[in-house]
């Protein structure tokens, strides 16, 4: 059987650095692309723009926060070009009225002092343990500021307007793979434990020590569920 097409999706201020460890350990069962999201200011101009560039008719589809909100719309989208998907550290939910407000406060804060946004972001993205890690943190740090301020501005604008995904999950019928860290402060336990709930024989993973940032976090327990999650091709 030849390897499926798996397309990556990365999340806010995130690029192709958020996947490099499943890139490279998931490469012997699948080719590998990772999306950019950078240059659309709505989740359906990003979903359009990822189906326009996808190496393949069908392919698998992972996404990452921000990625899995798109993931979703490329789902409604294009359905039948969904092979598999796996939804990491992200929710089907739409915003909440404080996640709205806090996001426009971001917004305003970008425009005047982009730095304090990404430091502002690092307790929440990381488990507590890993604050203390500079590597982690320095690949955290570039890939924000690789992607500036106006894509932080852009991508905030799309997680406010994004719908709400959950009357769509029953009809994922795809190898489906959910997965968060168990301290994801962002997207909590419960909201995935939703969505697999909600999506015929989807497999629900919660990775142990680790936060928001499970990719690059727990990189080979990602890694290892990702492979699984291939394998049910």
């Amino acid at each position: 059987m030849s390897r499926p097409h798996l397309l990556l999706l990365p999340g806010l201020l995130c690029d192709a650095r958020l996947w490099q460890h499943q890139a490279s350990a998931l490469a012997s069962s699948a080719h590998v692309s990772i999306a950019n999201l950078a240059d659309e200011n709505t989740i359906s101009a990003m979903a359009s723009a990822v189906l326009a560039m996808a190496p393949d008719e069908t392919f698998a589809l992972a996404g990452f926060s921000l990625g899995g909100y798109v993931a979703l719309e490329i789902f409604r989208q294009a359905p039948h070009r969904v092979t598999a998907m796996a939804l990491l550290d992200t929710s089907a939910r739409p915003d909440t009225e404080a996640n709205t407000e806090a996001r426009k406060q971001s917004i305003i804060m970008a425009t005047l002092d982009f730095p304090q946004v990404i430091e502002e972001l690092l307790p929440k993205l990381l488990h507590p343990a890993h604050l203390d890690h500079p590597e982690l943190i320095e690949v955290v740090r570039a890939m924000a500021n690789s992607q500036g301020a106006q894509v932080c501005i852009n991508q905030q604008r799309a997680m406010i307007d994004r719908i709400d995904s959950r009357p769509d999950l029953s009809r994922i019928t795809c190898p489906t793979l959910v997965l968060c860290g168990r301290a994801d402060a962002i997207t909590p336990p419960e909201v995935h434990r939703e969505m697999a709930d909600a999506i015929p024989n989807a497999h629900l993973a919660i990775i142990e020590g680790c936060g928001h940032l499970a990719p690059l976090e727990q990189a080979h327990a990602v890694s290892r569920e990702m492979n699984n999650w291939l394998a049910r091709l």
